[in-house]
């Protein structure tokens, strides 16, 4: 079973190509334009073990956002169709990754359902050329495109880079455990038979 999926989006303030492999080894090619948030895509794709080909260009003259939203939605909705119809898989993945003096934990159910808490306070405006506000904004559209309950907290830390790694990491080794396959799980896991 491959799963595989591609995504095309194309607005008047962003356009983005975007393949992913659920299966692969974490092996990457990132453009968007915000040189921190590639890195912050790259270290996902490498720790989720998930195969990110992402080209994203956008307005990054008037500011992050459209670009950092718009990649949010266009992983979310390639891994959601990667998924197909879940069967089989984990569905629930949780996480604490330290990062020097920082630490932070992301639990995530694929449940089908869009949502987002995120509790992590940032010191500076920016790391480098990324607003520190769009790293919620980031988490909170891709909840809702993946459809998936997405707890992010940081526990502690100094530096906002730290910071800010140890989250994605966190959500990157959170998702490779929820899309796992599961050879003891038939079906989806739900009372419900569906996710």
């Amino acid at each position: 079973m491959k799963r595989k999926s591609s995504l095309n989006r194309v607005t008047r303030e962003t356009q983005i190509a975007c393949d992913v492999n659920l299966d692969g080894i974490g092996k990457y090619q990132v453009s968007t334009g915000i040189k921190f948030f590639n890195h912050m895509l790259e270290l996902f794709s490498k720790h989720s073990l998930i195969d990110l080909t992402l080209k994203a260009r956008g307005d990054v003259e008037v500011d992050d956002h459209h670009t950092v939203e718009d990649v949010a939605i266009v992983i979310g909705k390639c891994v959601d169709k990667a998924l197909g119809d879940k069967d089989g898989i984990n569905r629930y993945g949780n996480a604490y990754v330290p990062m020097d003096e920082s630490l932070a934990r992301c639990v995530i159910d694929l449940s089908g359902r869009g949502h987002c808490v995120f509790h992590a306070d940032f010191s500076r405006p920016k790391v480098s050329d990324l607003s520190t506000e769009m790293i919620e904004h980031f988490f909170k559209s891709m909840a809702e495109n993946l459809k998936a309950n997405i707890h992010v907290e940081l526990l502690y830390g100094k530096n906002n880079h730290h910071r800010s790694e140890a989250i994605f990491k966190a959500f990157a080794l959170a998702l490779r455990e929820a899309v796992s396959l599961n050879p003891r799980i038939v079906g989806v896991q739900s009372t419900k038979g569906k996710l």
